[in-house]
């Protein structure tokens, strides 16, 4: 800013720069006053939303223990028409496709997974659904599909999930009676420190060729 020789002069420099600025500035403040509100309101329905959404997925949690199939699926397939994009909308759907199993109908539940798979907004819910997937393509007899899809998964992205991966591929490898490749993916289940006690127990199944019946029923 200049340097004034009195204090005159420079009130008399701020009262015209007042003058030709004001409008923009008053406009500026304005304009973040909508924003900071517009944005408030916006943050408080996404609370209530997600409040909602949260209260349906325990009304169908309440009635999934009640063994109630025909509330559990409207509730499920309210959900995701409600409240789309909710992480509760794709639990619903996990929800919905281990309703479609208990009734036999696992086509129905493959489907529910495989949209899961494609439109679920987290890397965890994706494997939940992945993994739920695999386990129907090996009661159904898919095996090669179903280690297709585990070859499809990114070992850096599956952290956390990778022993359930090499369990599943070592019960497909069995099903398969391929059971050098099933040892080797149990081994790799256990080397994880996250797998199940089960694990043990097939591995062992297979560890002898003429257990490869017992570990193919287990």
């Amino acid at each position: 800013m200049a340097i004034y020789d009195t204090e005159e002069e420079q009130l008399e420099q701020l009262k015209k720069w007042w003058e030709a600025n004001q409008t923009s500035l008053i406009a500026g403040v304005v304009t973040a006053i909508v924003l900071v509100s517009g944005w408030n309101l916006w943050q408080n329905h996404q609370l209530e939303k997600r409040a909602q959404a949260s209260q349906m997925y325990q009304q169908l949690l309440d009635s999934a223990a009640k063994d109630n199939s025909e509330s559990t699926e409207k509730l499920a397939e309210r959900l995701p028409i409600e409240f789309p994009g909710t992480a509760y909308a794709h639990y619903a759907g996990l929800q919905l496709a281990k309703s479609k199993v208990q009734k036999g109908d696992l086509e129905g539940a493959k489907a529910i997974l495989e949209k899961s798979i494609k439109e679920a907004d987290s890397d965890e819910l994706r494997h939940v659904a992945r993994l739920r997937l695999i386990q129907l393509m090996l009661a159904t007899g898919q095996y090669e599909q179903g280690l297709q899809l585990i070859a499809a998964v990114d070992p850096a992205k599956s952290e956390g999930f990778s022993a359930s991966y090499d369990e599943l591929q070592g019960d497909l490898y069995v099903a398969l009676d391929r059971l050098d490749e099933a040892r080797s993916a149990y081994q790799s289940a256990i080397r994880t420190g996250q797998a199940t006690p089960l694990t043990q127990f097939k591995l062992d199944d297979v560890a002898t060729p003429g257990n490869a019946a017992t570990a193919a029923a287990n």
